[in-house]
């Protein structure tokens, strides 16, 4: 497998998981706008801080405006310029798929191509100003109905692989963004209402399809802190940060298995297998301060796809924090755990 077809592999993956990510954190947090006794400053700026581009959103529009839920769902939505948009996203993958129309399904460039122009049109407007909800959740659907696409009319090799290793890393530095920023905001808030902590908590839930399974784990009160660990810890479920980075080192193991030192890839290897490792040896009781893990997590899982970029897509480091400057064999770059 040619380097440049496992790049657009890789990024295929991680804009597919950013695409639905950010659809989710938006449609999350405008229920909760809606609904919690906070003020929209602590609903609003968690998304910018979320996707990575809190520094690029206060220079275009001023630290004020992250109040303002308009503008930043304006921003985080149709803006050509933050390369975590919505629309910027969604041409990212297309882009990407197109590039590899050999290796994706029939059915997969159709539901991406479909997504991508209807982005792209009037009725696409129409109802994001008519129907906010429905925007999100045609969004999310469609990706949803991608990821399964992906793994029910491809090949289960080499590309696949490489794909679902770069949704599974975005995974990971998503689940681990979400839950940092949320509980550092309710940390730092002025409200400290319980009713309000705990509609906070349902949110971040929601957000990552989780609260169903949460209570069947925990079958009782919601709190910050168990909430916190079943998102981080959870080895069943499926959006954690635990279940997505010891899945991420299987699929990395498929592309380079241990022991193949006439491979490129071992330090990539390495990385990931410690940090399942680490994961792996955390409990709810033992877990280190949540900003502490999440931070670590989101460091290690930029800095893995940054070995990935150079031990096997041979292109510098793909992913720096941040980088919007375009790469070699992707044109569109981004922020690593967006």
């Amino acid at each position: 497998m040619i380097a440049r077809v496992a790049d657009h592999c890789f990024w295929l993956g991680r804009y597919l998981e950013r695409v639905d990510c950010t659809a989710r954190v938006l449609h999350v947090t405008l229920h909760l706008s809606l609904d919690a006794e906070l003020g929209p400053r602590q609903c609003w700026l968690p998304v910018v801080i979320v996707s990575g581009e809190r520094e690029a959103f206060f220079t275009k529009h001023g630290e004020a405006a992250a109040g303002d839920g308009e503008l930043v769902q304006s921003y985080m939505t149709w803006d050509e310029t933050n390369y975590v948009s919505l629309v910027r996203s969604i041409a990212a993958a297309r882009d990407n798929a197109r590039s590899i129309r050999e290796v994706v399904s029939l059915e997969v460039w159709e539901t991406l191509n479909e997504l991508y122009l209807w982005s792209q049109s009037s009725a696409a407007c129409e109802e994001y100003t008519s129907n906010r909800y429905a925007f999100y959740r045609t969004i999310r659907r469609a990706i949803e109905l991608c990821r399964g696409l992906l793994q029910s009319t491809m090949l289960h090799d080499d590309p696949l692989d490489f794909l679902l290793l770069g949704l599974l890393l975005e995974r990971a530095g998503h689940s681990a963004r979400i839950v940092d920023v949320h509980h550092h905001a309710l940390s730092k808030g002025e409200t400290r209402l319980e009713v309000v902590e705990t509609g906070v908590w349902l949110s971040i839930l929601r957000s990552c399809s989780g609260k169903e399974p949460f209570m069947k784990r925990h079958q009782g009160r919601v709190t910050g802190p168990a909430v916190a660990a079943f998102l981080i810890l959870e080895p069943l479920f499926p959006r954690s940060v635990r279940h997505a980075v010891a899945e991420a080192h299987t699929r990395l193991l498929s592309i380079r298995p241990a022991g193949a030192n006439d491979l490129p890839g071992e330090r990539s290897l390495a990385r990931l297998g410690a940090l399942d490792a680490w994961l792996a040896s955390q409990t709810p009781e033992t877990i280190l301060p949540i900003h502490d893990l999440a931070t670590y997590v989101v460091s290690e899982t930029g800095g893995i796809c940054e070995e990935i970029g150079r031990e096997l897509l041979g292109f510098g480091a793909p992913c720096a924090e941040g980088d919007p400057k375009p790469q070699a064999s992707n044109e569109y770059g981004g922020s690593s755990a967006a």
